[in-house]
C-alpha cells in the first residue's frame, strides 16, 4: 500500500551527499569499464588491436567525459561566506530529469564498451541513445507541435447556443 500524505522533500545538505555518492558511482564505473576494455583489447590483444580499437575507445573517453562533466556541473553546490551550504545543487536523482539522460548514456557507454571485449559489431548498441533522443524529441516536442489541431483552441461558445443547450437539458430533467 502506497503512503498517504505528501510526498517528502529532500533537504540541501541530503541533496548535495546523494549527489556526492551518485558521482561517485558512475566515475567507478566509467573506470571500471575503461579498465576492462583497456586489459583486454589494447593488452592482451594488443596485436589485434585496429585502429577502430582505438578509435571507438577514445570516443568512448569523449562521451564519458562530456556526461561526466555535464552532472558534476548540474551537481555543484554554492557554500556561504560562512563555509555552511547554501545551495546543494540539482538533484542527480531527480526522475525526469537530465541528469537522468546523462546517465544512461554512461551506463550505455560501459556496457557497450565491456560487450565490445567479445565483438566490435557490439558497438552498434551505441546507436540506441541517438533513437532513443529522436524519439524523446518525437514524444515531447515535435509530434505534439505537428499534430496539434488548431480548432482545439478554446473557441468563445455563443450565447444563443448556450441558452439553447440549457433549455434542452432542463427539458430531459
Amino acid at each position: 500500500m502506497a503512503p498517504k500524505g505528501k510526498v517528502g522533500t529532500k533537504g540541501k545538505k541530503q541533496i548535495f551527499e546523494e549527489n556526492k555518492e551518485t558521482l561517485k558511482f558512475y566515475l567507478r564505473i566509467i573506470l571500471g569499464a575503461n579498465a576492462i576494455y583497456g586489459v583486454v583489447n589494447l593488452v592482451i590483444f594488443y596485436t589485434t588491436a585496429s585502429f577502430w580499437t582505438w578509435a571507438v575507445f577514445v570516443l568512448s573517453v569523449v562521451i564519458y567525459g562530456a556526461s561526466y562533466h555535464s552532472m558534476r556541473s548540474m551537481a555543484k553546490a554554492s557554500f556561504a561566506a560562512d563555509g555552511s551550504l547554501s545551495d546543494g545543487g540539482i538533484d542527480l536523482n531527480m526522475e525526469q530529469g537530465m541528469a537522468e539522460h546523462l546517465k544512461d548514456v554512461i551506463l550505455l557507454t560501459a556496457i557497450v564498451q565491456v560487450l565490445s571485449c567479445l565483438s566490435l559489431y557490439v558497438w552498434c548498441f551505441w546507436l540506441l541513445a541517438p533513437g532513443r533522443a529522436l524519439y524523446l524529441l518525437w514524444v515531447n516536442i515535435l509530434g505534439p507541435w505537428l499534430t496539434a489541431d488548431s480548432a482545439a483552441a478554446p473557441q468563445e461558445p455563443n450565447e444563443r447556443k448556450q441558452r439553447r443547450q440549457e433549455r434542452r437539458q432542463m427539458k430531459r430533467f
